[in-house]
């Protein structure tokens, strides 16, 4: 059997959150402005949707800067890290990385997984190849290194979260403290599915999974600065 890691599989037996209704097939739309970002950007959105009104920078979010928010939406354009971000810091070989981002994206939001909806993206030439823009749903919420103190219910649903990824086979490279956000009301919603790949399927996937997501998750607790109690969630 072929695998391909954006294609979304079967839920696991055990899925813990009931799915959801399934999004509108994207439409794309060519050689539109975004607020704040300018014109020529080619915009896949359900429906063709266009964001419009004025962009509004989103304060105390953790990232590469340069997010903002568009009425109820948010646009997040595509950065890289590390030390390739000073030598091309936004530019891209082919749009194919977004369409892979919302393709996991998608499928965890139809899947019930607790995330921001996703929306699409967008994507225009930029010197010998693309930039893009992550189009997402806003949703209220502070990043977990805002307060580590964590309510014992809330701090089980970040475990039930990261769980239900290994038992699904998602890997998810970028997945750190910054990218868990705690929504007024309870729970966590995870944030930034960027290189997310489902691995194929085998016996130890699941507990391989846990041991990574676990060292991933201690690298970003230690650079942060954060305390005992939250080494403990993981």
């Amino acid at each position: 059997m072929i695998h391909s890691p954006y294609i979304v599989p079967p839920l696991p037996p055990a899925w813990p959150f009931e799915p959801g209704v399934p999004l509108h097939p994207l439409g794309c739309r060519l050689n539109l402005d975004l607020p704040g970002l300018g014109g020529g950007w080619r915009v896949c959105t359900p429906g063709g949707i266009v964001p419009s009104g004025d962009p509004v920078a989103l304060s105390g979010v953790f990232g590469r800067g340069g997010i903002f928010r568009v009425g109820d939406l948010v646009l997040r354009p595509y950065r890289r890290g590390g030390l390739l971000r000073h030598l091309n810091e936004k530019t891209y070989r082919s749009h194919l990385r977004f369409a892979a981002e919302h393709a996991v994206h998608r499928g965890l939001w139809e899947a019930g997984f607790p995330t921001v909806e996703p929306l699409g993206y967008a994507w225009r030439p930029s010197g010998l190849g693309v930039e893009g823009v992550l189009i997402t749903r806003m949703a209220e919420g502070e990043a977990w290194p805002r307060r580590w103190d964590l309510s014992i219910p809330r701090a089980e649903a970040i475990g039930r979260a990261i769980g239900s990824l290994c038992d699904w086979g998602l890997w998810s490279p970028d997945l750190n403290a910054t990218n868990v956000m705690l929504p007024p009301d309870g729970g966590a919603l995870f944030l930034d599915w960027d290189r997310a790949r489902f691995e194929p399927p085998s016996e130890s996937r699941s507990a391989d999974l846990r041991t990574r997501y676990r060292a991933r998750l201690e690298r970003s607790l230690r650079k942060l600065g954060a305390p005992p109690e939250a080494f403990g969630i993981i």
